[in-house]
C-alpha cells in the first residue's frame, strides 16, 4: 500500500499473473468522502536473449581443428531473472555455410544440424556426416538436453563462414520462442576467442542476426578474450557498414567504412583498445546506412583472430505529429499537448517535452508522458518577448528517439498568484492551502510539481538578481551578499555610501523569498524516483531550486542534499540500463545541484551570504524532541559562548554557527559521495580519447578517459583560468596499465573548514580514477610539483594603492637609510606576501630590504635582513608595476614583517641597473641617508594554498605559493591531487616605522605599559626608603670620645664594640671596661654616646679613649654590664673588641662571642677577654662570623638595599639605582634574545650535540645564548656598580681626626704624623663630581632600556609578552632568592677555608682606615654641634653599679620568672592563633550544604516513602528491575516542570532540577564464574561468593553467550556484556559489607534520550543481564549543585548474596574542590605552614636537646602529632590540589559530557579531613597543657598519672571478660540475632548492653533460656562487678601537684601585676621625656 498519487512498481517486483490495482481518494477535511477506481494488470514473461556465445557476439573465428562450443542454456540471457535458468527450455541447432547457402530444409522445414536427411540444394555444415550426428556432442543430457553443443575440430571447412542457428522454445509454454545467431569464420590457426558486448546491455536489443541501434544514442562496446591471450600485439577496430547481397539469399555485404581515421577521436573512440565508442553523430550523418558492423581484430604473435558485433539501425517512430493549445498563458494556465498517429514497430514508450528560451542548449525537460495527449503548465519565457520554445521527444521501447518542435508559446508569470504565495508564506497564513499553486504542489504529480517548482523558481531567481543589483547600487558590497557565477565578469562597483534603507529592504526581500523556497522544497523531495526521466525532471527542478544560493536555509539544504544524493544513488543503479545521453542529462543537474548546496551551506560561513532570519529563528527555538540528555548540543551552552561570554546575543549567534557547520560538514561528506556516484555512472560511457564536460554558471565538471602514458606534462584547463599542470614525473599507485579517468571540478566558493581566508577563492580539484571506480593516490616529485592556477571570485574589493608621501620626511634630520614599514603577518596556516610598489617616475629604481619580526638594517658594518631585492625600470611589467614576494614557506612561525625600501641614486643605478654583470650579485650599501625625489606608492597583500582533508580542514603541508600569484589569481605547487582552494588578504595600508610607538594602543599592549609602569614606580618608591634608611645610617657613624676622658690625657685609643646579629642581642644596660697592658691599666671607663643609641643588633661603635700614657702592648679587657635595661634589653651579646692604638696604628682583637646574660649561656654579665692570638682570629667559626654577614649584606646588590653596613660609603640610593640599571638591562637583554632561546629550547631536542637531563635540553647554542644573556645584562649594571664604589666623598677629614679635633681643637691635624701620613692606594677612585656621571649614565640605561622593551613588546603583542614577563620574573625572583644568596656565602665558606686574612677587616674601614675620604656632609653636623658640657670629665665615675654574685643570682631568678611568664604567655597565644587557624582551615574545608544535599538525594534516590521502589526494601532481581525501570532511570532526567513547561537549558540535571550529572551514570556489575559444587547430587554447577580470584572477566555477546546474536541491539547494551578492566574505568576497588569489590565489571551507561535508557534497561532485562552469577551491581554517579558549588558522588550497590537475597547499600559523598573560598582562607592557610615550620624548628632544638628523653614526655607527644598532622594534611591537600586539578582538566576537556569518578578524590578528602580532624583534636588537648597550673586541671593530670597502672590492670581484666562474652554470644546467637551476625556487630550489642541502651526482649526472643540467662550473666559479672572502681585520695594527690605547681607556675604569675606597673611607669618616663625634649627644641628655636 502507497499514499503517493502516483504509483511504481520496479521490474521484478511483481511474480507472473493476474494483479488488481485500487486507487481510493478520500477528502481531508470529510475523511467519510472518498470513491475508489480498480485496474487489472497482467504480468507476463519478458521476451528472452538467445545467445550461442558469450555476450551475443554476432561474428567469431575458430581454427580448423578447434572445437567449437555453442552453449544458450549459459549465455542466453532472462531479464525476468538474475541468472538464466537452461532447464525451462527445449533447444534445437541449425547450421549453414554462410553467403553459399541457405539453412539445409525439406519443403520449408528447417533440417537441425543433428538431422541426417540431407537438403540437395543446401548442404550441410559439417563435411563428413554420418549416422545420427557425428562430429557433434550435445551436453547436459540429464537437467537441459541439447542446451549446448560442442562442434569437434576438422568438422568444419577450412577458410569458410558458418552460420549457426539455435531455436529454443519453453518447455511449459509453447509460445515462448527465441531464436539466436552466430558466425563463425574457420582459418588453419588457432585464434583465442574473443566476445564482443554493448557496454549498456539494454542499448543490444536482438533482431534476427542483428542487434538493434539507436541512431540518437551512442554506441560502447566491449571485449572479452577467452582463453590463454598471452602474446597479444595489437588491438583494432574496423567499422563496416552492410547492404543486402541479391546474389546470395540471407547474407549481407559488408564494406570497410571509408572515414575511420578522419573521424577518429571525433566520432569514434578506442578504435585500438578492447573497448569502442561511436558516437550518435556518426549515424545521424550517414542516415542512408541501415547496417552496420564493428570488428575487432586481435593480433597475436602466432594467430589472428576476429571477432563483430552487427547492427540494424532502429528506425525511430514516424508518420506522428504535436500540437499544443493554447498558445499563450501563464505559469498556471493548462496547456494541452497532442501528438497523434505516432508509430513505431518496437511501441511508443513515452513523450517528453522539452523547453528552452533563446539557447537550445539550456533546453529543460519539463514533463513526461506515456500517453500521446498530455497536459502541463510552461514556464515563463523570455524577458522581453515571453516567448517559449517547445520540443517533444518520441521515443520507442528500444530507445530510439524523434524530436518534434512545436509552436513556440507565450508564457508570462502571474504576478498576483505568486505574490500572494509569498505574502502567506511570509505571514505563515493557514489560508494558504487555498492559493492555486499550493493546489497544484500538493497534487503529489511528479510532472506538475516538477513543472511548478522549476516555474516558480526562475521566476525568484530572476527576483533575487535584481534584489542584489539593486543592494549593490546602494552601497552594499557584492562579496558580503554573493557568490560570484563562474564565468562572470567583475561587477564595477564604485565606492557609494551604504544605504541602511536599502540593506533593510534587501534582507527583507532575501528571507521572503528564502522562506518561500523553505516551504516549497518538501513537495519536489517527497516525489517517488521512477525512471531516468524523472530522475532528470526532479533533478532540474532541484538545481534551478537552490541556483540562488544566498537565500536557502539549513531545512532547505539538508532536504535537497538528501535528494540529490537519492537521485545520484538511483542513478547509479541504473546506469548501466539507460543510455549515455540520459545519464548526462541527469548528472548536469545533479552536479549543479551539488555545487549550489555547497555553496548554500559555506556562504554565510564563509561571510559571503548573509544568516537567513528562518535559521536563525529555528537554531534557538526549543526543539520539538527536547530532551535533557547530555548529548543534547542545543542547549549546551559551552559549545556557544565566547570564552566567558555567555550573553543571549552571543549564545544564539553561535549557535546558529554551530548548526551551520554541522550542516555543512554532512552535506561535504555527502556531495562527496554523490560525485563519486556520479562519475561512476558515467564512467562506463566515456572510452578513451572521450570527455565529458559540464560547464555553467552554478559548477564546471569534466570527466575524460586517458592513457596513463598521456598524463605526463598534461594540461587540464578548467573555467577562469583554472588548471592543473602534471609534471612528467610522478608516481601513480595503480595496478592498472590500460587507462584512467580525469575528473577535474570548480565550484564558485570554496568550503569554510577551519579558514576563512579562502572565502574569497574559488575550489578546484582534480581526481584520477581507475577503471574499478576507485580514486588513485598521485605523488609528484618535489623538485617538479603540479602546478596550479586557482582563479578567485571576479567580485573581490581590490582596493587602490596607498601614496606614501616619502618626500616630505628628510632622513637626513632623522639619520635614515630606508623607510619602514610594518605588517603583521600573524595566521594560523601559513601564508605568502606579495608587494606591488608603483613609482611615479618610471626611470627611478629601489632596494627592497626585509626581516621577520625586527627592523632591518644594512650599511658598512650591519648586514641584518633576511632578503633583498632591486627594483630596475627593467622589472616593470606592463602596468608599470615593481612586484615582489615572499612565499610561503618563510613566513611559518613569524608574526610581523618589516621592510625598508630606499630610492638608489643615480651612480648606483648605473652599476646595478645598467651593468648587467653586476645585477642581483651584490647590495649596495651605503652609510649616507638619502632624501627620496618623488613619492610611491604601495600595496600589499597575502596569499596561500591549501588543500581539504578527509576531516574537512584545511591544510598547507607540501604546498607552495608559485611566483605567478597576483591579485586574480593564485599560483600553487604541490606534490599531490586533491581539492584546493587559494587564501587573499589585502593588507591595509602598512605603517610607518617611525610612526609604530605613537599609534600604538595602550589597550592592546597593557602587559608591557603596566610593566614599565610598575617598575619603575617601584623604583621611586625604594628609593624613598633607600634615602630614609641612607640618614638612619649617618645617625649611626662617628667616633665618639668616651665621656669620662680626661683633658690632661694626651694618649688615645680607639675601641671598636662589635654588638652580633642575635636576636635581642643589643642592650640598654650601662656598660663598663678596664683595658689592661705590660705597662699600666685604665680605670673602670663607661661607654656611652649622648647623640646615638649604641650597642644595637648588629651595630659597630667606635669610642676614643684617652689615658695619660701609653698602656703598653695589651694583655686583657675586662667589661661587664649593670644588668639595668628592661626585659630583653639588659642582656647583650658580643661578638668582638678591636683596640687600635692611635699613635702606633697598631690593632689588638679581643674575641668573645658570648652572651652578657644572667638567663642565657653561663650567666655571666662580666667577662676578660684577652688578646686573642693569630691562630684564635684564624678560626673557622671567628672568620665565618665576619665574612658570612658581611657578603650577604654588602655583597648582594638587592639584599644591601636593606642590610648594607652602615660604615659602606656606598649608600643605599646608589645600591638601588645599580640595582634597577641591573634589572632593565638583563629585562632588555632577554626580550631581545627571547625568541632565539624559544628557537634553542626547540631545537635543543633535535641538536646533534645536544644532551637531555629529564625534561631539560642543554644544546651549545642555548648555551651561548645564555651566557650571551648574563655577560650583556652584567656588563653596564657591573660598570656601574664600580663607579659608584670609587667616588671618593667631596669632604676628606675623616671622622677620627674630627673626634680627635673636638678632643684638642688647637691641635692641627699636621702635627701628627702618623695620622697624616698618606700612604698611596693602588684603588683607582674618582672625584666627587662623577657622581652626577653615574646617575646621569644610569638613567640613561634605564630609559633606553624601558624604549626598547616597549618596543619590543608592541612586536611581540600582549600574549607573548606575558609570556615573556612570566618567564622573566620566574629568573629574576629565583635568582634573588635563591640562587645569589647561595653563591656568595659558598663563596665566602670558599674563601674562609682557602683565602683567610685576619687582617682584612672591610666592615671597620670606615672606623680604622684613615685614608677613607669618606664624609657625612651636612647630614651629620648636628651630631658634632658644640654641647653645652665638656667633652671632658672627671677621670673618676660618680656611681659604679656593679653586681656581686647575689645580685646576679636574684636577678638571674627574677629575670627566669618574667621568661617563664612571658613564654606561657606566649605559648598560650601561639597555640590559641594556631587553634584558631586550624579550626578555620577546617571548617572552612567543610560544606555547610553538605548534610543538606545528602539529606536530599537520600530522599530523591532511595525512595523510601514509596513502598513499590523503596531502595532499601529490595529484595529480589525482579524487585531490582522494577525499581531502576520505574524509579531511578526517570529520576536521573530532567523532565517537564509541574505546569508543563519544558525543562530549557537543563541537560544533564537530575528531575529535581538542582543537581547536574557529570558524564552519563555507570551501572557496573562484578559476576562470579561457574564451578563445579562440592556435592553433585542435587546440582553439578554452583555459584561461589564473590573473589578476586573467581571474578568473571570474559567478553560475552548479549544473553551472556559467546555465540555471535543476529538480533539488533544497541551498542550500549552490546557494551553492556564486555569486560571493562578498572584502568579503563577509572575506578578503584571498593570495600562493603559484604565483601570487597574490583573496580573493573561489565558496565551500562545510561546515555541517550530517556526513552532509550527505558529502551536499553528492558532490553538488558529481557537478556537477563543480571542473574544468578551477579554478585554486586554499582550504580556511580557524579553529581554536582551549582548553587552551592558541592560535588556529590553517589554510589548505589546491590550485593547479590550466594545464599540468596539482595542487599542494598548507598553513598552520598559531597566534596567541595575549591581550594581556596576566601581571602581569609588563603591567609589563613599561609600563616597555619609559617607555624608548623615554626613548630618544627622548636621541636628539632628539643629533640637534640633532650634525646630520647623527648618521647617520654606526654606533652611533646601530643605536639608531635599536631606537627605530624598538619605535615600530612598538608601533603594531602596538595594532593587534593593535584586531583581537582586532574578533574578540573577533565571536565574542561569533556566540559562535563564524559564521566569522572571521583573515588580517588573522596578517599583523598576523608583522609584530609581525618588528619584536619585530629589536627583540631591535639591543638584542643593542648589547652590542658596550657591551663596547668590551675588546680583542677592539674589534679585531673595527677589522678590519670597516678591511677595508670591500675587503668591498665583492670581495662586487661575487662578486656579478657569482654572478649568471653562476645565469644559466648556471637556463637550462640549468630543465626538468630541480626545483632550477632558478625563480631563486631556483637561488640556493638554488648557495649550497648554496658551502657544500659539494648531492649533485652531481643534477646529473650532468640532463646527463651539461653537469652536471658546469658543477660543477666553478662550485666552481673561486667556491669556490678568489673565496673566497681576504688576511689582515690583526692587530697593527696591536690596536695603535691599544688607544691610543685607554686613553683612552677603561681609564682611567675604572680609578678605579672609588677611587671604591668613597671610597663606603665616607662610608659610615662617616655611621655615625660617626650614632653622635656620638645620644650627645649621650641626653646632653641625662639
Amino acid at each position: 500500500m502507497t499514499t503517493y498519487s502516483e504509483l511504481y512498481i520496479p521490474a521484478r517486483t511483481l511474480n507472473y499473473g493476474v494483479y488488481q490495482l485500487t486507487l481510493t481518494v478520500t477528502m481531508i477535511d470529510s475523511p467519510n468522502l472518498k470513491s475508489s477506481s480498480s485496474v487489472y494488470v497482467r504480468i507476463t514473461a519478458t521476451g528472452i536473449t538467445a545467445n550461442l556465445v558469450q555476450l551475443g557476439t554476432s561474428m567469431i573465428t575458430r581454427g580448423n581443428q578447434q572445437d567449437l562450443l555453442l552453449d544458450p542454456g549459459t549465455f542466453s540471457v532472462d531479464p525476468d531473472e538474475d541468472t538464466f535458468d537452461a532447464t525451462k527450455w527445449k533447444y534445437t541447432y541449425y547450421c549453414r555455410i554462410y553467403e553459399l547457402y541457405n539453412f539445409p530444409n525439406i519443403q520449408g522445414i528447417l533440417l537441425s544440424i543433428d538431422d541426417s536427411t540431407i537438403d540437395p540444394y543446401n548442404p550441410s555444415c559439417l563435411s563428413a556426416r554420418s549416422g545420427n550426428g557425428t562430429g557433434l556432442i550435445f551436453g547436459n543430457l540429464t537437467s537441459s538436453p541439447n542446451s549446448s553443443l560442442t562442434v569437434l575440430g576438422g568438422s568444419l571447412q577450412l577458410n569458410q563462414m558458418y552460420q549457426f542457428m539455435v531455436y529454443m522454445e519453453n518447455r511449459k509454454n509453447a509460445s515462448i520462442q527465441a531464436t539466436g545467431y552466430v558466425l563463425v569464420t574457420i582459418e588453419v590457426t588457432h585464434p583465442q576467442l574473443i566476445a564482443v558486448g554493448c557496454v549498456i546491455s539494454t542499448m543490444c536489443v536482438p533482431d534476427l542476426e542483428f542487434q538493434l541501434l539507436n541512431p540518437t544514442t551512442q554506441v560502447a562496446l566491449f571485449t572479452l578474450c577467452i582463453g590463454t591471450c598471452t602474446n597479444l600485439q595489437s588491438i583494432k577496430w574496423n567499422i563496416y557498414q552492410g547492404s543486402d547481397n541479391s546474389t546470395s539469399s540471407n547474407s549481407t555485404q559488408w564494406t570497410l567504412f571509408n572515414q575511420t581515421s578522419l573521424y577518429e577521436n571525433i566520432w569514434f573512440f578506442g578504435t585500438n583498445t578492447s573497448n569502442f565508442t561511436a558516437i550518435d553523430q556518426l549515424f545521424l550523418n550517414n542516415l542512408q546506412i541501415s547496417l552496420w558492423r564493428f570488428e575487432v581484430v586481435y593480433t597475436f604473435l602466432s594467430a589472428i583472430s576476429t571477432s563483430a558485433l552487427n547492427f540494424i539501425i532502429n528506425q525511430p517512430p514516424a508518420n506522428g505529429s504535436c500540437l499544443i493549445n493554447p498558445l499563450s498563458g501563464t505559469i498556471t494556465t493548462l496547456f494541452s499537448i497532442t501528438c497523434p498517429n505516432w508509430y513505431d514497430v518496437d511501441g511508443i514508450q513515452d513523450y517528453s517535452l522539452y523547453t528552452w528560451t533563446t539557447d537550445i542548449s539550456q533546453r529543460t525537460m519539463i514533463a513526461f508522458s506515456s500517453e500521446y495527449n498530455f497536459q502541463v503548465r510552461l514556464l515563463a519565457g523570455d524577458n522581453e518577448t515571453s516567448l517559449l520554445n517547445l520540443v517533444v521527444y518520441v521515443r520507442d521501447f528500444v530507445g530510439s528517439v524523434t524530436q518534434v518542435n512545436i509552436s513556440s508559446v507565450n508564457v508570462i508569470a502571474d504576478l498576483v498568484i505568486m505574490n500572494d504565495l509569498i505574502d502567506k508564506i511570509t505571514n505563515s497564513s493557514s489560508t494558504i492551502t487555498n492559493n492555486p499553486i499550493v493546489r497544484l504542489l500538493s497534487s503529489g504529480n511528479q510532472n506538475v510539481v516538477g513543472q511548478m517548482i522549476i516555474s516558480l523558481s526562475q521566476e525568484f531567481n530572476q527576483m533575487n538578481s535584481e534584489n542584489l543589483d539593486k543592494a549593490i547600487s546602494n552601497g552594499i558590497s557584492a562579496v558580503d551578499i554573493s557568490v560570484s557565477s563562474l564565468g562572470s565578469q567583475s561587477l564595477q562597483q564604485t565606492s557609494i555610501p551604504l544605504n541602511e534603507s536599502a540593506l533593510i529592504n534587501y534582507n527583507i526581500e532575501l528571507n521572503s523569498l528564502a522562506n518561500v523556497r523553505d516551504y516549497l522544497v518538501p513537495f519536489i523531495t517527497n516525489l517517488l524516483i521512477t525512471t531516468s526521466n524523472s530522475i532528470i525532471l526532479q533533478s532540474t527542478s532541484l538545481a534551478q531550486l537552490t541556483q540562488a544560493t544566498n537565500q536557502l536555509t539549513r531545512n532547505t539544504l539538508m532536504l535537497v542534499s538528501n535528494r540529490c544524493y537519492e537521485l545520484s544513488a538511483a542513478l547509479y543503479a541504473m546506469f548501466e540500463k539507460i543510455s549515455y545521453e540520459d545519464a548526462q542529462s541527469a548528472s548536469n543537474q545533479l552536479f549543479q545541484c551539488a555545487s549550489n548546496i555547497l555553496n548554500g551551506v559555506n556562504g554565510p560561513l564563509q561571510g559571503r551570504t548573509d544568516v537567513l532570519d528562518l535559521d536563525y529563528s529555528r537554531a534557538n527555538a526549543i526543539p520539538t524532541d527536547y530532551d535533557t540528555d547530555l548529548e543534547s548540543a542545543w542547549s549546551n551552552l559551552n559549545l556557544f559562548s565566547d570564552g566567558n561570554d555567555f550573553s543571549t546575543k552571543t549564545i544564539d549567534k553561535n549557535r546558529n554557527i554551530y548548526y551551520q557547520k554541522q550542516l555543512a560538514n554532512q552535506i561535504n561528506s555527502q556531495v562527496t559521495q554523490m560525485i563519486s556516484l556520479l562519475t561512476s555512472s558515467l564512467n562506463i560511457h566515456i572510452n578513451i580519447g572521450q570527455k565529458y564536460l559540464m560547464n555553467t554558471s552554478q559548477s564546471f565538471v569534466s570527466l575524460e578517459t586517458i592513457s596513463i602514458q598521456s598524463l605526463k606534462d598534461r594540461l587540464v584547463k578548467q573555467i577562469e583560468n583554472g588548471q592543473f599542470n602534471i609534471p612528467s614525473d610522478f608516481i601513480l599507485n595503480t595496478t592498472s596499465n590500460s587507462s584512467i579517468s580525469l575528473r577535474s571540478r570548480v565550484d564558485p566558493l570554496a568550503s569554510f573548514g577551519n579558514f576563512q581566508n579562502t572565502n574569497l577563492s574559488r575550489t578546484i580539484s582534480l581526481s584520477i580514477i581507475d577503471q574499478n571506480g576507485n580514486e588513485v593516490s598521485f605523488e609528484a616529485a618535489q623538485n617538479n610539483p603540479i602546478q596550479m592556477i586557482i582563479p578567485r571570485d571576479p567580485n573581490v574589493l581590490i582596493p587602490s594603492m596607498y601614496l606614501q608621501n616619502v618626500t616630505s620626511i628628510n632622513s637626513t634630520i632623522n639619520n635614515l637609510l630606508f623607510n619602514y614599514h610594518y605588517i603583521n603577518i600573524t595566521s594560523s596556516l601559513p601564508i605568502s606576501v606579495h608587494f606591488e610598489i608603483h613609482s611615479l617616475n618610471k626611470s627611478l629604481a629601489y632596494l627592497f630590504i626585509y626581516k621577520f619580526d625586527q627592523t632591518p638594517q644594512l650599511n658598512s658594518s650591519i648586514n641584518l635582513i633576511d632578503g633583498w631585492t632591486i627594483f630596475c625600470p627593467s622589472n616593470l611589467t606592463n602596468d608599470d608595476l615593481y612586484r615582489y614576494f615572499i612565499d610561503n614557506q618563510q613566513t611559518p612561525t613569524h608574526q610581523s614583517l618589516i621592510f625598508g625600501i630606499r630610492e638608489l641614486n643615480s651612480t648606483e643605478i648605473n652599476n646595478y641597473c645598467l651593468n648587467s654583470s653586476s645585477i642581483n650579485t651584490s647590495l649596495p650599501i651605503t652609510d649616507e641617508p638619502f632624501n627620496f625625489t618623488l613619492n610611491y606608492e604601495l600595496r600589499i597583500y597575502t596569499s596561500g594554498c591549501y588543500y581539504l582533508d578527509e576531516n574537512n580542514n584545511w591544510k598547507s603541508d607540501g604546498l607552495i605559493v608559485g611566483p605567478l600569484t597576483n591579485l586574480y589569481e593564485t599560483e600553487c605547487l604541490s606534490t599531490h591531487l586533491t581539492t584546493f582552494a587559494g587564501g587573499f588578504i589585502v593588507l591595509p595600508a602598512p605603517i610607518n616605522w617611525s610612526y609604530v610607538f605613537a599609534n600604538a594602543n595602550f589597550t592592546k599592549n597593557k602587559t608591557v605599559y603596566l610593566t614599565v609602569i610598575f617598575t619603575s614606580i617601584f623604583y621611586i618608591i625604594l628609593m624613598i626608603y633607600a634615602r630614609f634608611e641612607d640618614k638612619k645610617d649617618f645617625e649611626k657613624l662617628g667616633v665618639t670620645p668616651l665621656v669620662d676622658n680626661n683633658k690632661s690625657d694626651q694618649y688615645y685609643y680607639q675601641i671598636l664594640v662589635f654588638t652580633g646579629q642575635r636576636t635581642n642581642a643589643g642592650t640598654d644596660s650601662k656598660v663598663y671596661f678596664v683595658l689592661s697592658g705590660d705597662d699600666d691599666q685604665t680605670q673602670i671607663r663607661l661607654f656611652s654616646d649622648p647623640h646615638r643609641k649604641i650597642f644595637q643588633r648588629g651595630g659597630i661603635d667606635s669610642f676614643i679613649i684617652a689615658v695619660p700614657k701609653s698602656l703598653g702592648l695589651l694583655n686583657y679587657i675586662r667589661i661587664w654590664h649593670d644588668n639595668t635595661g628592661e626585659g630583653s634589653s639588659a642582656s647583650w651579646y658580643l661578638k668582638y673588641i678591636i683596640v687600635r692604638d692611635l699613635q702606633t696604628m697598631d690593632k689588638s682583637y679581643f674575641i668573645c662571642q658570648q652572651w652578657f646574660a644572667v638567663e642565657k649561656d653561663d650567666g655571666r654579665i662580666e667577662r676578660i677577654l684577652p688578646i686573642a692570638s693569630e691562630a684564635e682570629k684564624q678560626k673557622f667559626s671567628y672568620v665565618l662570623s665576619k665574612k658570612a654577614y658581611h657578603s650577604v649584606s654588602d655583597g648582594h646588590l638587592w639584599f644591601s638595599i636593606f642590610s648594607r653596613p652602615p660604615s659602606n660609603k656606598f649608600t643605599r640610593v646608589q645600591r638601588c639605582t645599580c640595582c634597577f640599571v641591573l634589572l632593565f638591562t638583563s629585562m632588555l637583554i632577554n626580550i631581545m634574545y627571547y625568541d632565539l632561546s624559544k628557537e634553542a629550547k626547540a631545537s635543543s631536542k633535535t641538536h646533534s650535540g645536544a644532551s637531555s637531563i629529564g625534561p631539560f635540553y642543554i644544546a651549545p647554542q642555548q648555551i651561548g645564548i645564555g651566557i650571551m644573556v648574563e655577560l650583556l645584562s652584567l656588563i653596564p649594571s657591573l660598570f656601574i656598580v664600580q663607579v659608584f664604589r670609587r667616588i671618593r666623598p667631596r669632604q676628606q677629614v675623616s671622622r677620627l681626626r674630627e673626634a680627635l679635633y673636638k678632643i684638642k681643637p688647637s691641635q692641627q691635624t699636621s702635627e701628627n704624623a702618623p695620622v697624616n701620613k698618606k700612604k698611596k692606594s693602588s684603588i683607582i677612585t674618582f672625584p666627587w663630581w662623577c657622581l652626577f656621571i653615574a646617575y646621569g649614565l644610569s638613567m640613561i640605561i634605564i630609559v633606553i632600556s624601558i624604549f626598547f622593551i616597549i618596543v619590543r613588546g608592541i612586536e611581540f603583542g600582549d600574549v607573548k609578552t606575558q609570556q615573556w614577563l612570566t618567564s622573566v620574573l620566574t629568573g629574576f625572583f629565583s635568582s634573588v632568592i635563591l640562587t645569589q644568596p647561595i653563591k656568595i656565602v659558598c663563596l665566602a665558606i670558599f674563601f674562609i677555608c682557602f683565602c683567610r686574612n685576619s687582617n682584612n677587616d672591610k666592615e671597620t674601614s670606615e672606623y680604622i682606615n684613615d685614608d677613607d675620604e669618606f664624609n657625612l656632609g651636612n647630614d651629620e653636623d648636628y651630631l658634632q654641634s658644640p654641647e653645652f658640657h665638656s667633652l671632658f670629665s672627671s677621670p673618676s665615675l660618680k656611681s659604679i653599679n656593679r653586681l656581686n654574685e647575689n645580685e646576679i643570682a636574684y636577678a638571674r631568678d627574677q629575670r627566669l620568672k618574667q621568661i617563664e611568664m612571658l613564654t606561657i604567655i606566649r605559648e598560650f597565644l601561639i597555640t590559641l592563633i594556631f587553634a584558631i587557624l586550624i579550626f578555620v582551615i577546617t571548617y572552612s574545608n567543610r560544606e555547610q550544604h553538605s548534610f543538606f544535599q545528602v539529606n536530599h538525594l537520600q530522599a530523591y534516590f532511595l525512595n523510601q516513602r514509596q513502598t513499590t521502589v523503596d531502595y532499601t526494601k529490595i529484595n529480589t532481581i525482579d524487585q531490582y528491575w522494577y525499581w531502576l525501570e520505574n524509579s531511578f532511570v526517570s529520576n536521573i532526567r530532567a523532565q517537564q516542570w509541574y505546569n508543563g513547561d519544558i525543562p530549557q537549558y537543563l541537560n544533564g540535571f537530575l528531575n529535581d532540577k538542582s543537581n547536574r550529572l557529570i558524564g552519563g551514570p555507570t551501572m557496573r556489575q562484578l559476576r562470579v564464574k561457574s564451578e563445579l559444587c562440592s556435592d553433585q547430587r542435587i546440582i553439578s554447577i554452583c555459584e561461589d561468593s564473590y573473589s578476586f580470584f573467581n571474578e568473571e572477566t570474559e567478553l560475552f555477546q548479549p544473553r551472556w553467550t559467546t555465540n555471535a546474536t543476529t538480533d539488533e541491539f544497541s551498542s550500549s547494551v552490546i557494551k553492556a556484556f564486555n569486560y571493562s578492566t578498572n584502568d579503563e574505568l577509572d575506578t578503584y576497588n571498593y570495600v562493603d559489607e559484604y565483601g570487597t569489590y574490583r573496580g573493573g565489571g561489565y558496565v551500562y551507561e545510561f546515555r541517550g534520550s530517556l526513552s532509550d535508557m527505558k529502551t536499553n534497561l528492558s532490553a538488558l532485562h529481557q537478556l537477563d543481564w543480571i542473574d544468578g552469577k551477579t554478585r554486586a551491581v554499582f550504580i556511580q554517579l557524579t553529581l554536582y549543585n551549582p548553587s552551592v558549588q558541592l560535588l556529590t558522588a553517589v554510589t548505589l550497590l546491590a550485593e547479590f548474596l550466594p545464599t540468596g537475597g539482595i542487599y542494598t547499600t548507598a553513598r552520598f559523598e559531597p566534596i567541595n574542590l575549591y581550594t581556596f573560598t576566601s581571602i581569609l582562607q588563603l591567609v589563613c592557610t599561609i600563616l597555619y605552614i609559617f607555624f608548623i615550620i615554626y613548630f618544627m624548628v622548636i621541636e628539632i632544638r628539643l629533640v637534640f636537646k633532650l634525646g630520647l628523653e623527648y618521647f617520654h614526655q606526654f606533652w611533646l607527644l601530643i605536639q608531635l602529632g599536631i606537627i605530624g598532622c598538619s605535615l600530612g594534611s598538608i601533603g594531602v591537600y596538595f594532593w587534593r590540589f593535584q586531583e581537582a586539578n586532574r578533574i578540573s582538566e577533565l571536565f574542561e576537556q569533556t566540559n562535563g559530557y564524559i564521566y569522572i569518578n571521583l573515588q580517588l578524590a573522596v578517599y583523598v578528602n576523608d583522609i584530609l579531613t581525618f588528619l584536619l580532624g585530629y589536627c583540631c583534636f591535639f591543638s584542643m588537648i593542648k589547652f590542658v597543657q596550657l591551663f596547668r597550673f590551675n588546680q583542677r586541671v592539674s589534679l585531673f593530670a595527677e589522678t590519670l598519672k597516678y591511677c595508670a597502672k591500675a587503668l591498665i590492670s583492670f581495662s586487661m581484666m575487662f578486656a579478657i571478660v569482654f572478649m568471653a562474652f562476645l565469644s559466648l554470644f556471637y556463637l550462640l546467637f549468630i543465626s538468630k540475632l541480626s545483632s550477632c551476625s558478625s563480631l563486631i556487630s556483637t561488640a556493638q550489642m554488648l557495649f550497648e548492653m554496658t551502657l544500659m541502651k539494648f531492649d533485652a526482649s531481643q534477646i529473650m526472643g532468640a532463646d527463651a533460656f539461653l537469652g536471658p540467662f546469658c543477660f543477666a550473666l553478662f550485666m552481673f559479672l561486667v556491669v556490678f562487678v568489673c565496673l566497681s572502681l576504688k576511689k582515690l585520695n583526692q587530697l593527696e594527690i591536690q596536695e603535691e601537684r599544688d607544691c610543685r605547681m607554686r613553683s612552677q607556675y603561681f609564682d611567675p604569675i604572680e609578678n605579672l601585676p609588677d611587671r604591668m606597673d613597671q610597663l606603665l611607669e616607662a610608659l610615662n618616663r617616655i611621655y615625660i621625656d617626650q614632653k622635656k625634649e620638645l620644650a627645649r627644641l621650641n626653646k632653641a628655636g625662639r
